[in-house]
């Protein structure tokens, strides 16, 4: 049961070994990176690879750690109780309690993907508010008093944009790794997925422009591969030639849909300022 990538997504090597490791010593796995690197599209296609099925638990500012286990809506249970609107029993306290992803994830009868993505985005704590749970994959749950153990260990795939420092405690329970950019080698093959019968030269000329943008000192926001492949979306349905690219210089010319790849106006300032001064300080 391994992991090299798929049709659609191609994996580095160092990326295979870690994601191979991460199952075979049943830990979870955190990916960090660039945006745009593909890293929770890693997840899907793990699971498509391994016919899994994915669990995804999507992290918010307001996210907690409970909210994945499960919650328990007193409330409701005592508005039923009291003006009897439901047909649910509201001595059974297992009608009032919502399970979370990891609940859900440890009740499959199958070994599934969970993916926790942008675990950063929630309060310090957060992470550390998982430390069992995702250890011992078990739980207990105090209105039923019982424990709640995982039928089959889920791969865990754990996504961080790097907002906060993860606590080393975290750490220590997780494999690691860093997607980082692709080289142009690595990139060709990820065009070459997306766009199977594309003009290589066009490749050529439009990676030179790409990775130009990502070279300018002072860019906030670098574009990423993502935004690489909606460009060269763009490029092939406006079908621009190969020839207006290679006649374009960068520090004189603004690229055909330049707002693909640069995200935020700033960038798109400090590009106009530097073609004002025809380049210098590029």
């Amino acid at each position: 049961m391994n992991f090299k990538g798929t049709e659609t997504y191609v994996a580095t090597k160092e990326l295979q070994i870690a994601v191979n490791a991460a199952i075979a010593l049943e830990k979870p796995l955190i990916v960090k990176g660039e945006p745009g690197t593909g890293k929770t599209l890693l997840a899907h296609e793990i699971a498509n690879a391994l016919n899994k099925e994915l669990i995804t638990w999507h992290i918010k500012s307001t996210t907690t750690a409970q909210q994945g286990l499960y919650e328990y809506d007193a409330v409701a249970r005592l508005r039923d109780s009291q003006l009897k609107t439901s047909d649910a029993d509201v001595n059974n306290i297992e009608n009032y309690i919502r399970k979370g992803k990891l609940w859900t994830a440890f009740n499959s009868e199958e070994s599934v993907v969970l993916l926790i993505d942008e675990i950063d985005k929630a309060d310090i704590e957060f992470p550390n508010d998982l430390l069992l749970e995702l250890d011992k994959m078990e739980f207990f749950v105090y209105e039923l008093q019982k424990t709640i153990k995982a039928v089959k260990r889920p791969v865990v795939i754990i996504t961080s944009n790097n907002e906060k420092e993860l606590p080393d405690a975290f750490l220590r329970r997780c494999l690691f790794h860093y997607i980082r950019f692709p080289e142009e080698e690595t990139m060709r093959n990820i065009v070459d997925v997306h766009f199977p019968n594309i003009q290589q030269d066009l490749v050529s000329e439009a990676f030179q422009m790409f990775y130009g943008i990502r070279e300018v000192r002072g860019i906030k926001k670098k574009p990423s591969t993502s935004e690489l492949i909606d460009w060269l979306k763009l490029l092939l349905i406006e079908k621009i030639k190969v020839e207006e690219l290679s006649e374009m210089d960068l520090k004189k010319d603004i690229p055909p849909h330049l707002h693909a790849l640069l995200k935020n106006e700033q960038d798109l300032d400090l590009l106009a300022e530097l073609r004002k001064r025809g380049g210098k300080n590029w």
